[in-house]
């Protein structure tokens, strides 16, 4: 007869071998499930696929809606990692699809993926570009179909052009606020009010909005709910709109300086002198801060410790904001010249006499500089080679164009003084589109097949093409597991290293 300890034995035995059956079942009926390294980004966008749930040792393919584009062998625990995928540079704004699926069955996982371009600064990137590279809704051949989405009335002149971030529209007024509104439909999310014109563009990075204000001050707001974060005066008012890149919020100020701020903290890096105001705004690339000032100077500063490493004197005021490109600095003075300087040395490699002042920041996209030009009779925007400074093509307008371009997909978008927003083929000139507000029209963001544009009657007006802006983009619909096709020709990719725990 067995004793009382063995029949303990038994029992615990049973019951153990039934926990380890009951997690073994449970183990080969999980069901897939993958994770992206990021839930939104423009087209071209690289995708890191993990998953776990899947047999061991099968193939995996990825798909971006239908398209196969990686293909990766799970572990034996049935786990890969970081298998790479691409949103396509067709893919147009909206929600798309992400697929992992074994190769010889319909056992798979999805997870959506937002296709969006965020417009994040004054001039799109820190080097001021003003190009945005990723547009493929709006171009050459349909922007003559964009019509007013919607217009969103503030309490005074809106000089600066619209951010656009994650949906929400940044945009300052001479109201004394700043307002966020939703992309889609312009409905107001909140507005912050500071304590005079907010006449500069807003900077987002990290869900912070950062500002400058005629009462001297760059504000730090919540981008969600616009709750103050930080504040710091400086002794003049800010014109300058800010940029944001690794951390540092670089601005200028009527004080005479160029600041450095600690983005997170709002402390004061450092500070430059010049010789006069600074209402030009900063762009910044390998280390170098490049700015204008109305002493007539071009500078470049150490972005790390704000050191002069050069300065380039014009014969006028340098209100305009410079860009940076293929190792150039291209601005524009009221010595009614354009200049290209070299970014490392200060050297000059050309100037272009527009035979009015230049108040415009330039635009640089595809060996091509495209800047507004002042007064009568020279009022206009010019194109002109990056390389040598050669007038390709002008465009007269009726009034000064001190609005910076935007370059997008093939268009140049321009607004000006005689209160018309143009949209210019970027390769001859060729007026594919116009709009006449009651007002002057100021510069633009164009952004996920929308045009975003502040005017001086305190509208922010959104275009899109006609029929609204769902008629714009196409989001995917999401594909059906059995339906989607394996590229055979795909070979398998080794997986990436990661310490990551799925």
């Amino acid at each position: 007869m067995p004793s009382p300890q063995g029949c303990l034995r038994s029992v615990v035995s049973c019951a153990l071998l039934l926990i380890l059956c009951f997690f073994l079942s449970a183990s080969s009926s999980a069901e897939p499930s993958i994770s992206l390294s990021k839930k939104s980004g423009p087209p071209t966008s690289r995708i890191l696929v993990s998953g776990c749930g899947f047999e061991s040792n099968v193939g995996v393919d990825i798909y971006f809606d239908t398209k196969d584009e990686a293909l990766v062998v799970t572990d034996s625990k049935g786990k890969f990692h970081n298998a790479r995928a691409y949103a396509p540079r067709s893919a147009r704004p909206g929600e798309h699809w992400v697929t992992a699926l074994e190769r010889n069955d319909d056992k798979g996982a999805q997870e959506p993926f937002l296709v969006q371009t965020n417009w994040s600064q004054f001039r799109f990137d820190a080097h001021g570009t003003r190009l945005n590279p990723y547009e493929n809704v709006l171009g050459v051949k349909n922007v003559g179909g964009l019509g007013l989405e919607w217009s969103y009335l503030t309490g005074g002149v809106v000089f600066s052009p619209p951010t656009v971030v994650d949906g929400v529209v940044y945009v300052g007024s001479n109201d004394h606020h700043l307002y966020a509104l939703n992309a889609r439909t312009g409905r107001k999310l909140w507005s912050f009010t500071a304590g005079n014109s907010v006449q500069t563009s807003p900077a987002v990075a990290n869900g912070v909005v950062y500002v400058g204000s005629w009462d001297k001050h760059v504000y730090a707001l919540k981008a969600d709910t616009g709750e103050p974060l930080w504040n710091v005066t400086t002794g003049g008012q800010v014109l300058s709109s800010p940029t944001v890149t690794n951390g540092v919020v670089y601005v200028g100020s009527w004080d005479d300086n160029v600041y450095a701020l600690n983005a997170r903290t709002g402390a004061k890096l450092w500070s430059h002198a010049t010789g006069w105001s600074v209402s030009s705004s900063p762009a910044v690339a390998n280390g170098v801060v490049y700015v204008g000032s109305w002493d007539g100077s071009i500078y470049a500063l150490s972005a790390r410790t704000g050191d002069l490493l050069w300065s380039y004197p014009t014969n006028n005021i340098v209100i305009a904001s410079p860009v940076v490109a293929n190792g150039v600095v291209y601005i524009g003075s009221e010595d009614c010249n354009v200049y290209a300087l070299n970014a490392s040395t200060g050297e000059i490699l050309w100037n272009y006499s527009t035979g009015d002042p230049v108040f415009s920041g330039p635009a640089v996209a595809n060996g091509v500089v495209y800047v507004g030009v002042g007064d009568s009779p020279h009022s206009g925007i010019y194109a002109l080679s990056a390389h040598t400074g050669a007038l390709l093509w002008s465009y007269p307008t009726a009034a000064t164009v001190d609005s910076s371009p935007t370059v997008a997909n093939g268009v140049v978008y321009v607004g000006s003084g005689d209160r018309n927003m143009y949209a210019l083929n970027a390769r001859n000139g060729d007026l594919l589109w116009s709009y006449q507000s009651s007002y002057g029209v100021d510069s633009s963001a164009v952004v996920n097949g929308v045009v975003y544009v502040g005017s001086d009657s305190g509208n922010v007006y959104a275009f899109s093409l006609k029929y609204g802006s769902q008629q714009a983009g196409a989001a995917s619909k999401r594909p059906a597991l059995q339906t989607l096709r394996p590229d055979f020709k795909l070979k398998a990719s080794q997986q990436v290293a990661t310490r990551r725990a799925f």
